[in-house]
């Protein structure tokens, strides 16, 4: 029995020497899961920074082209004004006389006979004010056409918001014809007061006035025109 006891210690000691083996082996092999997980962690976290600051870039790129478009605003917006100040300037009536003189001016021009004009005031946007006229007109049909043709080209803003042709006798037509001017404010106040109420009944009665056929003769040039004789 004595003689087994040393054969017995190699063998103890090598099951404790394969126990220590066996757990620097588990410990190894924890670690390197532990550094492979790590590895993994860091290039997801990379990859999530990257995709974020790319969506970061993407949200600047988008900001900056927004930001572009308010560049030059304050010029813009001087443009524009100077061109508003221009139109008002071109386009709208510089008086209510000059109202007179054009329609006058154009009604001559082709030959047509203003019988009627009336006109109603109204407010429209600051500074402005609408005048909407009814006018009765009489002429041959291409004078009458020519008369419309010349409105709608006038350098003063006519709009024209309905027109009617009736009859034709001896080669003449009848024109009622509606259209709408704007004058600045101050020269709206110097409208003059009503004269005597418009003989169509459709016309529109409220706060309207007779243009002066007389006026537009004279704005016309053409003083003693039978076109400013009613009826014939």
């Amino acid at each position: 029995m004595k003689l087994s006891d040393p054969l017995k210690l190699p063998t103890e000691v090598l099951n404790v020497l394969n126990l220590h083996i066996a757990g620097v082996a588990l410990l190894v092999i924890l670690n390197v899961t532990l550094l492979v997980r790590l590895g993994l962690a860091w290039r997801d976290l990379g990859a999530s920074r990257q995709e974020q600051l790319q969506q970061e870039q993407l949200t600047l790129t988008q900001l900056q082209a927004q930001t572009a478009r308010l560049n030059g605003l304050p010029e813009k917006v001087e443009i524009s004004r100077k061109d508003a100040d221009k139109f008002y300037a071109q386009r709208i009536p510089a008086n209510y006389s000059s109202v007179l003189a054009d329609l006058g001016a154009l009604a001559a021009k082709d030959k047509i006979r203003l019988t009627r004009a009336g006109y109603t005031q109204s407010a429209a946007i600051e500074g402005l004010a609408e005048l909407r006229i009814d006018a009765n007109l009489a002429g041959d049909y291409s004078g009458v056409m020519h008369f419309i043709n010349g409105l709608e080209r006038d350098k003063t803003l006519y709009v024209i918001s309905n027109l009617t042709l009736t009859g034709q006798q001896g080669g003449l037509v009848n024109l009622r014809l509606r259209l709408t001017t704007y004058l600045h404010a101050a020269d709206a106040s110097q409208l003059p007061p009503s004269s005597e109420p418009p003989t169509d009944q459709q016309a529109p009665v409220t706060d309207q006035s007779m243009l002066s056929l007389p006026a537009l003769n004279s704005a016309a040039h053409q003083p003693d025109t039978p076109a400013m004789e009613d009826g014939h």
